[in-house]
C-alpha cells in the first residue's frame, strides 16, 4: 500500500509529510500515527526551497527513527539515492548518487529496479 501523510517522530515536535511512504498492507493496528520504522520505504523529491532539508536534516531524521529506505530523487543534482541500514548515526548503506535515466535497484521486499528516466 503506498500513499503520502503524516509520520511522527516521537519525542520530538516535528511531523514529516514525505512526497510517498509505501507501508505494508497491515501496519501495526492501534498504533496512532504512523511512524518511520512502519514504513518499507519513503520517498522524498527535492525543489528549489526543500532540497537542503531533504538531503540533510529528513536523512538523518529518517535514520534515526529506523527508515529502513530512503530513496531522495534529487531534483537539483538530477540524481537518486538510495539509502539503507538505518542506525543513529545515520544511514550505513548509500547506493548513488545515480544520474536520472539510470535504474535504482530497490531490495527486499522490492527486489526491483526503478526506472527513473522519467525524472531527466
Amino acid at each position: 500500500m503506498a500513499g503520502a501523510g503524516n509520520l511522527d517522530l516521537p519525542g520530538s515536535s516535528n511531523w514529516y509529510v514525505p512526497d510517498l511512504a509505501v507501508v505494508p498492507r497491515d501496519p501495526a493496528k492501534g498504533a496512532g500515527a504512523l511512524l518511520p520504522h512502519q514504513t518499507l520505504l519513503i520517498v522524498e523529491i527535492t525543489s528549489e526551497s526543500n532540497g537542503d532539508t531533504a538531503r540533510i536534516v529528513k536523512r538523518r531524521r529518517y535514520a534515526e527513527y529506523r527508515a529502513p529506505l530512503y530513496l531522495l530523487a534529487d531534483r537539483q543534482e538530477k540524481c537518486c539515492t538510495l539509502f539503507g541500514e538505518p542506525g543513529e548515526i545515520g544511514y550505513t548503506r548509500i547506493e548513488g548518487p545515480h544520474p536520472f535515466g539510470t535504474p535504482v535497484r530497490l531490495p527486499a521486499p522490492f527486489d526491483l529496479s526503478l526506472d527513473t528516466g522519467r525524472l531527466a
